[in-house]
């Protein structure tokens, strides 16, 4: 098995220099750990559907340039904060302004606020991001971010409108970039944030991302992710929350295939009474691939946790679900329900799921289900003799399938985005009908 050391040196380079000396420690810790990096094979159990469409070249091993113009979110209405191949642009960004909410670029950090930020990065992701022989993608985000968003709310703050964090990556050509977003949520603060994450240009890259988050008492953030980046490129996300006492997350994520999607949710229930709610809306077509895997880990007792992904592959496609709740010793009276469905659209596509259940507490309630299944006829055939065309009725009951999800995503103009994308993938997928 390949390891990091084996890449292009360019990988393994260092930079960041305007970063504070706690997340330059950091990254340098994270890239000395860089050697020891197993890179995924089909070998790899939980990258073996992906790591023959990861391409690791030297081509994509140098980062995209860092001035590279911003031009997304031109028509968001709201706060915004920009990011343009992982750099925050402060002049294409709109901030809130309210006591008591603080957003910083890594490279604005000092003191304390830049050794917190040092001490919560990779904590939510996993408790040793820098172990020996881990197959971690996440630790090549941790050595080589350029910038970063830091978001604090102090106790009680709540934001009235939705953040928007615009991740553009500009490929004009190769490279990479590496977005990274830490929210720091104090005791009963309230935050809805949005990531889009957007391209412009043809060459292939990889967009290498981390966002984490870490719930006080009573904390409730909203995250929701919407990723319509270019066929060109190579997307490996990871997400991280880490929840205390009382506090409640709620994640959305709507994804359209590309040559490579594969994104890492993992959520640690920490303290008693938390709750995490997640919906996710995957579909592929042509050749696109995309792999989300999601982690559930209960930790304390009395917590609740919902699931609730649905993948959709026309063409000769593939989509992929992993999910685990794992239920620790100490979790009684857990509450954790996963549901995964699929819908193939054609004999090509292909769907793989693999929900699992770890449990080692006796006093839980815990169920998860998966279906993977094809359009029914006898139901098109009673729309068609009701008046609908046979693609009006395809489309009809594929609509049917995934907008349960879709209508519960509590930001109008991603459900707008999402809803745009689904009638383009409707009118590729049924044309021929």
């Amino acid at each position: 098995m390949k390891s990091a050391s084996m890449l292009s040196s360019a990988f393994l380079q260092s930079a960041g220099e305007a970063l504070p000396e706690p997340l330059l420690a950091l990254r340098a810790n994270r890239a000395s750990a860089l050697t020891d990096l197993l890179l995924p094979t089909r070998k790899t159990e939980n990258w073996k559907y992906s790591a023959k469409h990861l391409k690791l070249t030297d081509d994509m091993a140098s980062s995209l340039p860092l001035s590279a113009s911003a031009g997304a979110a031109a028509d968001i209405q709201g706060y915004t904060v920009v990011l343009v191949n992982g750099v925050v642009r402060p002049e294409a960004s709109n901030y809130p302004t309210l006591e008591g909410l603080s957003i910083q670029r890594f490279s604005d950090l000092n003191g304390d606020d830049a050794e917190l930020a040092a001490d919560l990065l990779g904590k939510s992701i996993s408790d040793q991001p820098a172990k020996h022989g881990s197959v971690n993608l996440s630790l090549l985000n941790a050595a080589r971010f350029e910038d970063g968003l830091l978001i604090q709310l102090q106790p009680g703050i709540v934001l009235d409108q939705p953040l928007f964090v615009i991740h553009h990556t500009s490929a004009s050509h190769s490279g990479s970039a590496f977005p990274c977003i830490l929210v720091a949520a104090g005791s009963n603060s309230q935050l809805t944030l949005v990531e889009d994450y957007v391209s412009s240009g043809d060459s292939p890259v990889m967009v290498n991302t981390a966002t984490e988050f870490s719930l006080g008492d009573g904390a409730n953030i909203t995250s929701v992710r919407l990723n319509t980046e270019g066929q060109n490129v190579q997307h490996i996300g990871t997400t991280g929350v880490r929840q205390q006492r009382n506090s409640r997350f709620e994640g959305h994520s709507v994804g359209f295939g590309g040559t490579l999607r594969r994104h890492d949710l993992h959520v640690r229930l920490e303290g008693e009474h938390a709750e995490c709610k997640l919906n996710g809306v995957v579909v592929t077509q042509g050749t696109q691939h995309y792999d989300n895997h999601t982690t559930i880990e209960h930790v304390a007792a009395l917590c609740n946790s919902e699931e609730n992904y649905r993948n959709i592959a026309a063409d000769k496609s593939h989509a992929i679900f992993n999910g685990r709740i794992h239920i620790h010793q100490d979790a009684q009276k857990s509450n954790a329900n996963m549901s995964n469905k699929n819908l193939l659209l054609t004999n090509g596509a292909e769907i793989d799921t693999k929900p699992e259940l770890e449990i080692y507490a006796d006093d839980v309630k815990c169920a998860h289900g998966a279906t993977i299944g094809q359009l029914d006829n006898e139901s098109i055939f009673y729309l068609v003799s009701r008046g609908l065309s046979p693609r009006d009725a395809k489309v009809l009951l594929t609509m049917a399938f995934i907008n349960e999800l879709v209508a519960q995503i509590p930001v109008e103009q991603v459900r707008d985005t999402a809803n745009t994308g689904l009638n383009k993938f409707f009118d590729q997928a049924f044309q021929e009908v």
